[in-house]
């Protein structure tokens, strides 16, 4: 089940943005907006383009629960090799993804 309310407060406090704001930017009530953020109630499928756009992420991004690789790589740079790498993965297809770019690196 996908909570796009989730998706969608995250992406509204990342960008200091308030609920009327946003309902604003859509053309709706700061109440309807409200409760799309709680999952009070579904965002009807016109409005998903126009929410896309107020945040400036693909259509897609709306529905991932987590879509962002958080990497951090160290280098040594006496020899140029990776000390560490943090990969903070919240979901299967993103684990997914990465066991596949590893698979496919080993065969190189």
């Amino acid at each position: 089940m996908n909570y796009i309310g989730d998706t969608l407060r995250k992406l509204r406090t990342t960008r200091k943005k308030s609920q009327q704001e946003i309902a604003d930017f859509v053309c709706i009530d700061r109440k309807t907006y409200a409760n799309w953020e709680t999952n009070q109630a579904d965002v009807k499928g016109s409005y998903i383009p126009k929410l896309a756009e107020a945040f400036e992420v693909e259509i897609s991004d709306l529905f991932s629960r987590s879509k962002t690789f958080n990497i951090d790589q160290k280098f040594d740079n006496s020899t140029s090799t990776i000390n560490t790498a943090i990969l903070i993965l919240t979901d299967r297809d993103a684990v997914d993804r990465v066991l596949d770019a590893v698979k496919f690196n080993q065969h190189k």
